[in-house]
């Protein structure tokens, strides 16, 4: 679970409330307790505090709930939320999406400790399981999906009954196609600039957005030099050499290193020099996922070396 969501979260703490708001809804059966009962099969329901027992902990007894914290003043919700809903309705019964908008439904914001919206979290058996924040790409958002589903599939009868059924093997994008097999090719120029067609014709495309960053790293770090390190740390002054520098020790997996070389070199610089170190840096940070302590802290000190 998140940084934001860690912790234990008892979601029996809403319990009292449902059952008081269900006791004096009219009881001619269509209430939320009629809605809940005839609504099983839904691959997306609105919830409330006053369903959130029925509809979420104890429907999670029997397959796997995501809930999607949004709000409407929200923009990345306005993103992610289409998504998520149309992944529930091929899901064939394996998960039920569950909207909650927080600022109707406050109390259960609070029981999760959100911090940020969207914010989306997997209840199995009665209990947060795992969950994330923000507009993920869709093809990050399909393996969280799959690695809970492979590990709940013995576990929820919902889970095992809808991976039983037989599943279409899904379509690829053949734009995205195109794009990798240049990638898996090394002709990164022709992956790059099948990334930017899709980005022309769909500006807000977050996969081609952050297959575009990864892209363009992958062929400054196939050009690093092997010395490049070295020679940067020979002549500090050498704004080239410190980027080809951070570039290689992110490469090779030394992410803090290569944060902290162009750290230095922010405090050392001023005017357009500083601007293009921060500017090299800030795209170095978009290869890694926001919530990654080391982009938190390399954050933290680069407000610090600029202010």
């Amino acid at each position: 679970m998140s940084a934001a969501l860690s912790g234990a979260v008892d979601l029996s703490a809403v319990k009292a409330r449902a059952e008081a708001a269900a006791r004096q809804a009219p009881q001619s059966g269509g209430g939320a307790a009629g809605q809940a009962d005839g609504a099983t099969n839904a691959s997306v329901i609105d919830v409330t505090e006053a369903t959130f027992q029925a509809e979420v902990v104890e429907r999670s007894l029997r397959q796997l709930v995501v809930v999607d914290l949004w709000a409407d003043w929200c923009g990345p919700c306005k993103q992610l939320s289409p998504v998520l809903e149309r992944l529930a309705g091929e899901s064939g019964g394996a998960w039920v999406l569950a909207k909650i908008d927080v600022d109707a439904n406050p109390r259960i914001s609070q029981l999760f400790g959100v911090q940020s919206i969207p914010t989306v979290v997997a209840i199995a058996g009665g209990q947060p399981v795992d969950a994330f924040s923000g507009a993920l790409p869709e093809s990050q958002i399909k393996q969280w999906l799959q690695q809970l589903l492979d590990l709940l599939r013995d576990k929820l009868p919902g889970v095992q009954g809808a991976q039983q059924a037989p599943q279409e093997e899904p379509q690829q994008d053949p734009r995205f196609a195109e794009a990798e097999d240049a990638f898996e090719r090394g002709d990164f120029a022709e992956a790059e600039a099948a990334y930017k067609r899709i980005l022309d014709n769909e500006p807000g495309n977050e996969q081609a957005k952050a297959a575009l960053v990864q892209v363009r790293f992958a062929a400054r770090a196939a050009n690093t030099d092997p010395s490049a390190i070295a020679k940067a740390d020979a002549d500090p002054s050498d704004l080239d050499a410190q980027f080809a520098a951070a570039d290689a020790q992110v490469a090779m997996g030394e992410v803090e290193n290569g944060f902290a070389r162009l750290i230095a070199a922010i405090r050392r610089t001023a005017g357009d020099d500083r601007n293009r170190v921060r500017e090299h840096l800030v795209s170095l940070f978009e290869l890694f996922d926001p919530a990654d302590e080391r982009v938190a802290k390399a954050r933290r000190d680069l407000a610090s070396a600029l202010f």
